[in-house]
């Protein structure tokens, strides 16, 4: 019990507070109305310190990067196959929701309060940049910070990297920032009781029933991504005998990243499995902790289900331009902004930048509910996700027959 409540004790807060909300809207929808302000408390403080988190955070990761040279090749084969399998995780989320709706309710919003969505132009336009500099600094400008981020870090680089005292302060402002994070967070529960409350005493008590739904559809297919994908990844690395072996090794990081619900803790169990299966220690070193922070194939399903979850809630078409831009979006949320602490609720915080900027009071909170209460199956394709990627990785490094050499050298 205690070690249970060390993984999922806070998980549990925010579950029981949205319950609770949820069961105080339904009862009594006039006091539920009443309770926004707590909801409001919680937006107002995560809003405030998402700009500088995410600003800081990325370009203090990029300044204060080493230098050294490492297998240039494996980083490269990696990066790409971390890129094409967040797509196909995508894909397969938004063919299973247009297939099987998430919301099945309707809900009623007030006209004018969904923004307009940009053309295709105007979207590529305003992903990546803003006409002045002032416009960066706000919650509606993520991506475009994001881009800004970047370049300053790789400028710090170029200027010396992490021994100037630049990439010092960003460092030391992103632990700072951070701890606020931490601090905030702690009152999500309540923020969450409140929000909930009074979203369901506005928009009806069928909205539990979207968001039961939402959670049987992403639970499920996670576990047949895990058992149909993953053995499809490892015959591309390693044949039958690759399939073969990542059965027998796969269920322990699998059940560790699910019951730790963290990437990072699960590099250890994956070291060991890929040891035991036989990939190159130099694959392994690089793989398990580059994909501890950039493959993220659960993440990029969780952001596509999120996107039509909210979709539906505003009685939006999930129509094929949007999906090809919210594609895009997760696999940028899942491999890109994974790296950087508090990546997962950037993400979040980018689609709904994109698709909702007039209505982010509602749908954030809303995207930031989904995030936490997927997380578990999410870590678990995560984590796990990593030690098949180094199957593929290892085909393309010691060749096709990697496998079959291993187990002739033993």
């Amino acid at each position: 019990m205690k070690k249970l409540m060390k993984n999922y004790g806070f998980l549990i807060c925010m579950l029981l507070g949205i319950l609770g909300g949820c069961v105080v809207g339904f009862a009594a929808p006039s006091f539920a109305a009443k309770l926004k302000p707590l909801g409001t408390i919680f937006i107002n403080l995560m809003f405030c310190v998402v700009v500088p988190m995410v600003f800081c955070s990325i370009s203090s990761a990029i300044a204060n990067m080493q230098n050294a040279k490492r297998a240039g090749k494996i980083m490269g084969i990696t990066l790409a196959t971390f890129a094409v399998t967040a797509g196909i995780a995508a894909i397969l989320m938004y063919l299973v929701v247009r297939l099987i709706p998430v919301v099945t309710g309707s809900y009623t919003v007030e006209a004018g309060e969904v923004g307009e969505t940009l053309g295709l132009a105007d979207m590529i336009i305003n992903f990546f940049t803003k006409p002045d500099f002032m416009e960066l600094w706000s919650r509606k400008a993520i991506l475009p910070l994001i881009v800004a981020a970047i370049l300053f870090g790789f400028g710090i680089q170029l200027n010396g990297g992490p021994e100037t005292s630049t990439a010092k302060l960003l460092s030391d402002l992103t632990n700072c920032i951070m701890k606020t994070v931490k601090i905030i967070t702690y009152y999500a529960p309540i923020g969450f009781f409140g929000f909930f409350a009074d979203l369901v005493a506005t928009y009806g008590p069928e909205l539990i029933g979207d968001y039961g739904r939402t959670l049987g559809i992403y639970y499920l297919l996670c576990f047949v991504y895990l058992f149909t994908a993953f053995p499809i990844y490892a015959y591309i690395g390693g044949g039958r005998q690759g399939v073969k072996e990542m059965f027998r090794h796969i269920f322990k990081p699998a059940a560790v990243s699910f019951g730790t619900c963290s990437s990072v803790a699960t590099i250890p169990t994956n070291m060991e499995a890929a040891e035991d299966t036989g990939i190159s220690k130099d694959v392994s070193d690089i793989v398990m902790p580059l994909g501890a922070t950039m493959h993220m194939d659960g993440s990029a399903m969780s952001a596509i289900i999120k996107v039509a979850f909210l979709f539906g809630i505003f009685g939006m078409d999930f129509s094929t331009g949007r999906a090809i831009a919210a594609i895009f979006v997760a696999i940028i949320s899942s491999v890109a902004m994974s790296g950087i602490p508090g990546g997962g609720g950037t993400g979040e915080l980018a689609l709904c930048t994109i698709f909702f900027p007039d209505q982010l009071a509602i749908a954030y909170p809303i995207a930031l509910a989904l995030g936490n209460l997927v997380d578990p199956p999410a870590t678990m394709l995560n984590a796990a996700g990593d030690y098949v990627v180094s199957f593929i990785v290892s085909r393309f490094v010691d060749g096709k027959d990697w496998l079959k050499k291993k187990f002739e050298s033993k």
